[in-house]
């Protein structure tokens, strides 16, 4: 390993799982989670653009949550996998940065993306008068373009500030992707201002929005409360219950992981809280946002034409026979 130190530039990602056949059969698992997350994500964003009753500021607003979560999960499984069926667990300091750069980029957009997604319910319950002009569709690009923006450049300054430190000591990233907070133990510097930027990006980026999102809900849900109509209490319930489960899944771990100082985290528990918000989250929105949601149920039945399928399958006479026949 010394040896390996001194002559080369290229970390080693010592990945989630061991390599056993355990270590193999969970690693399935993963796959299949992103082969789901990609399918599922990719058909949310092809569903928002092709259907004209989902052309509204909530569904731009979620579009981008899918392409982002496609992005996310793209950017740390396929090399995951890769490195356990190949064994080859090195990385080069530019593929390093490259992949902390996209998933700094990820993580930082949609922590942005969520609170305008809280603002957008908050807008449509507390203000539905003053929506149309609140929530425009300039309004709603300008959420998306500063959304992506600044987590660019945020993740920036990040990913090159980690690349040109230092590092003397060994080169194994204790993690399954290059996160930058695995990395900054391996610098042979003291790495306590960065240390420190990295709590101020983690407070700007998910805390604040995180306090956002919970105080807009609280002002939501004191207006749902008051509403006298059963079925648009329901509906506000059913949004606002959908995207808080979303936030939930990816805050709560982000936050505990970055905002602990480094004496109080280890790399066993880092590794799974990282995959929530890295596998777990991007697999579960589309689930999330497509089977409470009703418009999209019946957007999915307009353009892909599952249910009505199904329906005219079921309300056949001779799979109906079929059916009660096989039961009896």
């Amino acid at each position: 390993m010394d040896k390996w130190n001194q002559t080369s530039n290229d970390f080693i990602l010592l990945g989630l799982f061991p390599p056993n056949q355990t270590g193999r059969l969970l690693l399935l698992l993963i796959i299949f989670a992103f082969c789901f997350a990609s399918v599922g994500n990719s058909a949310m964003i092809h569903l928002i653009r092709v259907d004209a009753q989902l052309h509204t500021p909530m569904y731009l607003l979620l579009s981008q949550l899918s392409l982002m979560g496609l992005m996310y999960i793209s950017s740390t499984v396929p090399n995951m996998a890769f490195n356990f069926f190949s064994g080859q667990k090195s990385i080069s300091l530019l593929g390093c940065g490259i992949q902390s750069f996209f998933f700094l980029t990820m993580a930082c957009s949609e922590g942005l993306l969520l609170a305008s997604m809280a603002y957008d319910r908050f807008v449509a319950i507390c203000h539905p008068l003053h929506y149309p002009v609140r929530m425009s569709k300039r309004t709603c690009a300008k959420m998306v373009i500063g959304s992506w923006m600044l987590g660019s450049i945020n993740s920036l300054a990040h990913s090159v500030y980690a690349l040109h430190l230092p590092y003397c000591r060994s080169r194994a990233i204790n993690h399954f992707f290059c996160d930058v907070p695995a990395m900054l133990p391996l610098a042979c510097v003291d790495t306590w201002v960065y240390e420190y930027m990295v709590f101020v990006s983690t407070s700007l980026f998910l805390l604040l929005p995180f306090l956002g999102i919970t105080a807009s809900y609280g002002r939501v849900l004191f207006a749902v409360l008051h509403m006298r109509s059963k079925e648009g209490r329901k509906k506000a319930f059913t949004t606002c219950s959908t995207h808080l489960t979303v936030v939930t899944f990816y805050y709560a771990p982000f936050v505990y992981t970055y905002l602990r100082p480094r004496i109080l985290r280890s790399p066993a528990e880092d590794k799974i809280l990282a995959v929530f918000y890295t596998i777990l989250t991007p697999m579960l929105n589309p689930i999330i946002y497509s089977l409470r949601n009703k418009e999209v149920l019946g957007a999915m039945e307009r353009v892909f034409g599952i249910f009505s399928s199904m329906r005219k399958l079921f309300q056949s006479p001779r799979s109906a026979s079929f059916i009660f026949s096989f039961l009896s």
